[in-house]
């Protein structure tokens, strides 16, 4: 039998205040500690990967950047951007850092594929994409075997704070979201089935 994930639904919520609650967590993990994830949204801020550069930064437009322990470069969150985190011991799941963003992706794929949306990986650049646009990011940090951050879908929200960086360290990277490709877009469905997708791929040669 597959070892069960919890999720929290914490609706919108502060990033630094949660970023400290991922840490804590890991830190007080133990052999039996269930895994867990997380679906929230952030209010508007950027935030910048360990080794990620300010020069990414274009234009200051007064939002709050943080600079994290996550993987990757520079990149946006604000309401209507469904955000999952991933609180995982992967010794556990037989899984290392690249079957985990395989898996991460997939589950956004088979997502978007379900609404009807072809959707693809770009190679040297994680995360999901349509039309070439990008409608997902990946980050993630992995230390002592255990997983934090997670994946960004870009559902329902404003789009223009982009402009104000190189999307994950990519000049003129576009940018897409699902409602401006699916009008019918709920931040809910989305949410449910995403967490399917994730349990689904997750749970995978697990047992």
């Amino acid at each position: 039998m597959a070892a069960g994930i919890a999720v929290r639904e914490l609706g919108r919520v502060g990033f630094e205040p949660t970023w400290q609650a991922m840490q804590e967590f890991n830190r007080g993990r133990g052999e039996h500690t269930v895994d867990e994830i997380w679906l929230l949204e952030h209010p508007p801020l950027f935030t910048l990967g360990l080794a990620g550069k300010r020069e990414h930064l274009l234009t200051d437009i007064g939002l709050p950047l943080v600079k994290t322990d996550r993987g990757g470069q520079i990149t946006y969150h604000g309401p209507g951007q469904l955000i999952a985190y991933l609180l995982l011991d992967l010794k556990r799941r037989h899984l290392n850092v690249r079957e985990l963003v395989r898996r991460m992706e997939e589950a956004l794929i088979c997502l978007l594929e379900a609404y009807g949306l072809p959707a693809s990986r770009l190679q040297g650049a994680p995360g999901v994409y349509v039309g070439g646009a990008k409608i997902a990011a990946l980050g993630l940090r992995v230390a002592r075997g255990c997983s934090s951050h997670g994946l960004a879908l870009n559902v329902d929200m404003d789009l223009s704070p982009y402009a104000a960086i190189n999307p994950c360290g990519y000049p003129g990277m576009a940018v897409t979201q699902l409602r401006d490709l699916l009008p019918a877009a709920d931040l809910s469905d989305v949410a449910a089935r995403l967490l399917a997708q994730l349990r689904k791929q997750l749970e995978l040669d697990h047992g």
